[in-house]
């Protein structure tokens, strides 16, 4: 899982990043993007960790790209951001942060500040790099047909696909509104387009209003999230048994990190299925919802998904309740799951395979 952490100039972008990282704020004026690899929080995993007491206990990992912040008020600016965009399209998500806060002290984007007008420009400027990016497809496909190849009933369809996503970019729909079906999102995966990714925006606040709700989920993105950048950066810096007093102070229950993440978690239609390998180690593992037992399998190890026989589960809940596994097995709370079964989040899930 990788999120694209987006935004203008002064808008706290990087200050985000240092803040659900825990690194330092990269520094100003290097045109790179920098990354950061956060632990999921997943609470149930202390539960597991006391009945097993594994050798190692394994949280989901997430990476923030923070991308430099670039003007799109001219020509530069914008250029610089369209170099940023093979970083951009790997990622799975965007996180999109706009400045809501005022501060004589650091200068504002195009001398205002209106996260919806900042949200608009970002959002024109992710149209216009996925159109770019179609449109060069489209002629090089037109070019490819022009003589036969192997792939000439694939480029065809392709190329009806790609002709549709021109003509809804330019009426500013985004590529999630024009693609419809499983094998139409295969054929444009590999293109990275931004205006498919799920987006998330971040709410750059001052201090005083750092446990106030975000506005209305914005258009064209799945979540919302107000936090203060400045002062969560700060918290991040703190000794862990620390922070908890300063969160309180602010009126808030956690830190950005986890958040965010959760917030992410939700954009991007993810749940936790937990293992267990004996004494070795407990792991939870993050799947879109909807997956299958079969799926969960290879997302573990190829093998269980090859030699799948079934899985034995249990709901975290009933697991807890039963207190292990023998009692939840006594009272009937363990089920032994095929292929097709849809993976619950918080299911105990044991593979039972053969290869």
């Amino acid at each position: 899982m990788k999120a694209a952490v987006i935004g203008m100039p002064q808008s706290g972008k990087s200050t985000v990043f240092a803040a659900v990282t825990g690194l330092d704020m990269p520094p100003e004026g290097v045109p790179r993007e920098h990354l950061g690899v956060v632990h999921v929080p997943e609470p149930r995993l202390g539960f597991l960790a006391e009945l097993y007491k594994p050798k190692r206990v394994v949280e989901p990992t997430m990476e923030f790209v923070d991308v430099p912040g670039c003007s799109l008020s001219d020509a530069h600016g914008q250029e610089e951001f369209r170099k940023h965009l093979p970083a951009i399209r790997q990622a799975d998500l965007l996180v999109a942060v706009v400045r809501d806060f005022q501060d004589p002290n650091v200068p504002a984007y195009r001398d205002r500040v209106d996260p919806a007008a900042d949200l608009t420009e970002l959002w024109e400027e992710c149209l216009f790099a996925d159109l770019d990016a179609v449109t060069t497809r489209i002629q090089k496909i037109e070019k490819a047909l022009t003589k036969p190849t192997k792939t000439h009933d694939h480029d065809k369809r392709e190329l009806a696909l790609l002709i549709r996503c021109r003509e809804g970019l330019e009426s500013e729909q985004p590529i999630s509104a024009i693609i419809q079906t499983p094998d139409e999102t295969q054929l444009v995966s590999s293109f990275g387009l931004l205006t498919e990714k799920p987006v998330v925006v971040v709410y750059n606040v001052s201090e005083d209003r750092a446990a106030e709700p975000p506005p209305a989920t914005p258009p064209h993105s799945q979540a919302a999230i107000s936090l203060s950048a400045k002062t969560e950066a700060e918290i991040a810096q703190l000794d862990p048994d620390d922070r908890p007093a300063f969160l309180a102070d602010l009126g808030l229950e956690a830190p950005a990190r986890d958040r965010l993440i959760q917030v992410c978690f939700e954009a991007l239609g993810l749940i936790v299925f937990l293992t267990v390998s004996g004494k070795d180690e407990i792991r939870a593992w993050a799947i879109g919802k909807g997956a299958t037992a079969l799926e969960a399998a290879g997302k573990v190890h190829s093998d269980m998904a090859r030699g799948f026989i079934r899985a034995e589960t249990v709901a975290y809940g009933d697991l807890v309740e039963a207190g292990d596994v023998r009692g939840a097995k006594a009272s009937g709370k363990v089920r032994q799951e095929g292929k097709t079964y849809i993976v619950q989040d918080g299911d105990v899930i044991t593979i039972k395979f053969n290869v």
